[in-house]
């Protein structure tokens, strides 16, 4: 009697572990879709993909939060991701450009010291103090049954659900998404035939911004905010190369795979394990499968 009064109560705890590690996986995958967006145009990585994530956290709780800008928080969240949409078209504009022909290891080494400077920068703003973004949704639950999902939880899975489908949309059905991938195939002959190459690259890096702005958001709903929170990159870029570099959906995949293993390994493995168990798992994937689960290389069309 005892098994079966406490069997239930088990079954209720996995649960709430698997609904909060597809939450979290969300967020990890909505970087993962910055690292995508940009790969797909340009055939490189962004490794401050997760700082600009950081950055639109605190821009968004700049325009939100009372004792700054006291937006609402809808109108607030729409003005940071315009605003970092504007700061990664910048940064490409001015930044990236710069090193336009340059083999691929010159822009790794130049976005991991731009995710130096972010962090820097977020600091120097906002201090080193987490902070707590305020939402109209903090705190409130759902009870489905003996399991108690939060709020912010469904949102999160939500809105990355539907931003997946609206990037992928964009990418298969949109002149400026298919102009992207023409020019990410072969750049020399995007240009030839009148694709506005550098232009269409750097509108992929403000939309990529204001993607980590949404991610951030989410982020901070669930917790507060510093800006250490940029370090998710590296997890977000082992979803990326779970789910294959050019995927959308494998993405965000990758990111639930380990937003799911991260508390089931905390809570029935050894300590350490659940740090561990995102690389463990990007390592499996690529012994297995080198170009990740939903591989989209292809051969380059010249």
């Amino acid at each position: 009697m005892r098994a079966e009064a406490i069997s239930p109560r088990r079954g209720h705890d996995v649960i709430q572990l698997l609904i909060g590690g597809i939450a979290s996986g969300c967020i990890y995958g909505l970087v993962a879709l910055g690292f995508v967006l940009i790969y797909k145009a340009t055939e490189g990585v962004n490794f401050a993909q997760g700082d600009m994530m950081m950055l639109g956290a605190f821009i968004a709780l700049g325009c939100v939060n009372s004792g700054y800008l006291g937006l609402a928080f809808l109108p607030g969240v729409l003005l940071a991701a315009a605003v970092m949409g504007g700061i990664g078209y910048g940064i490409d504009r001015l930044v990236v450009r710069r090193i336009f022909g340059q083999p691929q290891f010159a822009l790794v080494i130049l976005t991991i010291a731009l995710g130096f400077v972010l962090r820097f920068v977020a600091g120097t703003i906002w201090g080193y103090t987490p902070l707590v973004l305020e939402t109209p949704y903090a705190g409130q639950a759902v009870r489905i049954g003996g399991v108690i999902i939060g709020v912010e939880d469904i949102i999160t899975i939500l809105v990355t659900a539907g931003l997946t489908l609206l990037l992928w949309l964009f990418f298969a059905r949109t002149r400026i998404g298919l102009a992207a991938q023409a020019a990410s195939q072969n750049q020399l002959a995007a240009y030839i035939v009148g694709i506005p190459v550098r232009r269409v690259n750097s509108l992929i890096w403000g939309l990529s911004g204001a993607v980590a702005t949404v991610a951030g958001v989410l982020y901070a709903s669930k917790g507060a905010i510093d800006p250490n929170i940029g370090l998710l990159g590296i997890k977000a870029f082992a979803a990326a190369v779970i789910g294959g570099f050019g995927s959308l959906p494998g993405a965000l995949l990758g990111g639930i795979l380990i937003g799911v293993v991260e508390p089931l390994a905390a809570r029935y493995l050894p300590g350490g394990f659940s740090q561990m168990s995102p690389y463990i798992l990007m390592l499996i994937v690529l012994v297995t499968r080198p170009a990740g689960l939903f591989s989209q290389i292809q051969a380059k069309k010249v």
